[in-house]
Order: C-alpha cells, then structure tokens, then sequence
C-alpha cells in the first residue's frame, strides 16, 4: 500500500520537470530575424512607384543626365490608351548600365548637335504596369500585339532597358518627327522612311531628325525598334532575361 501511494506523486513531478525542459528548449524569437522581416514589410509596403524603382536598383536619369528632359507619357492621359497607369511618377529610370550608355550618346549628340537634347517618353516599364496596359487595351484577341507586348512575353521595358524618346531643342521645343510619340502607322516605322518620302507622308526634315537621334543612339550601342521610330532597346530580349531581373 505504501509503495502504491509513493509511485504516483512522484510520476506526477517526473511529468512536470518533462514538461519544463521541452518549454525552455523551445527556440525563442531572434531579434535579427524579427528585424530583417520588418524591413521587408517596409519595403513590400512602399507607397509610390518610385521608391519601388530605386529599391530595385535602378537610376534615375537626370541624376546622371541632368540636361536631358522627361515628359513620361503614362503618367498622363497623352497617350494611346487615353489613361495615367504610372500615376505620381515623374522620373524616368533605367538600369545602371542602360543609364551609362544614353550618356554616352547624349555626350555624341552635345559633340555634333550642342542646340539639341534627348526628351524622355518611357523608360522601365513594371511587369504589373504592362499587365495594366494590356487590360485597358481594348482590341479583339490577336490585335493587341500589334500595338503592346504580351505581359506573358514580357517587354525589354520590363527589365529597365528599353527606351521612348526623342529630340527636343534646349528650350524644350521637341523636334517634328514626322509623326507623335505612340503614332501606329506606316509613317512611324524607320524601315518604310523611304517609301512615306516618295509618297508625300514624310518630309526630308522629318527624316533627318529621326536619323540624328537614330545615329547616335545607335553609336552608343542601342538598337532601333523596326516599327517605332521612338523606342531604342539597349540589348535583347534574351540578353535582358540573362542580365536583369524582371522589374
């Protein structure tokens, strides 16, 4: 009988030390873990688009090119889907590298042509802004390439290495380019400059502007878009998957 009673208190304060021990063995919180997950919450939570840009890496232009001029035209309602998707943007930004490179022939156009300066449409482009696009566009299926990349394709604009732009003078007067920044025709595409010269669409003046900034876009190693007489794309779309990141 008193062997009977003994056993089980002391089973009961076996159990209590067991449970004690798996409590104090239980990882407590780690106070650099806790800070490394809020600076992420910070960062996932910013409320512009333009903080979202520099944490991805990417420069401004005029903090390297301060003397070029940035007019983005989806920050407005002056563009071909009549709609602001980039909403408080102003500032146009590129990759480093992409950056280095327009200055580059900035410094070529300052050397033939100083009365002149590039003027900037659109630069990065966020994959979740081309969806946007893509949504607002409002043509029947197999139409809308013609006009914007497929968001499942992706842009060269979405890796930060895909320019819009054109010439202006210093005094922000943009040159006559024949046709408007986001014009689809025949008259917007180089391949066919010559073809809309004899044919009255395009004047000589118009052509020779276009192949002023053409030229020294393509010095500094950009590469014309065939049917965009405004888009320059600093490297390939497979040598922009290899390179960058989608934004």
């Amino acid at each position: 009988m008193m062997n009977f009673i003994y056993f089980y208190p002391m089973r009961y304060f076996i159990l209590c030390i067991g449970i004690l021990a798996f409590l104090s063995c239980k990882k407590q919180p780690n106070t650099e873990d806790e800070n490394k997950i809020k600076t992420l919450e910070i960062h996932s939570s910013d409320s512009t688009l333009e903080k979202k840009l520099i944490n991805a890496g990417l420069v401004n232009i005029q903090s390297v090119i301060p003397e070029i001029q940035v007019e983005l035209k989806y920050s407005t309602t002056d563009n071909f889907l009549h709609a602001d998707v980039y909403g408080d943007l102003t500032n146009a930004y590129l990759q480093p590298d992409v950056v280095q490179k327009l200055k580059t022939a900035y410094s070529i156009l300052q050397q033939n042509h100083p009365d002149l300066t590039f003027i900037i449409y659109d630069a990065v482009r966020p994959l979740s802004i081309q969806y946007k696009m893509w949504e607002i566009l409002d043509l029947p299926p197999g139409q809308k390439e013609k006009y914007l990349s497929n968001p499942k394709n992706g842009s060269i604009h979405n890796y930060g290495a895909a320019i819009d732009m054109s010439l202006a003078e210093k005094n922000g007067k943009p040159l006559d380019m024949g046709t408007p920044f986001d014009f689809f025709g025949e008259a917007a595409e180089p391949q066919l400059e010559y073809k809309m010269l004899q044919e009255g669409v395009l004047t000589q003046q118009q052509i020779d502007n276009r192949k002023i900034l053409r030229s020294v876009m393509q010095k500094a190693g950009f590469r014309q878009l065939p049917a965009e007489w405004w888009h320059y794309n600093s490297c390939s779309r497979e040598e922009a998957k290899i390179k960058y990141a989608v934004i």
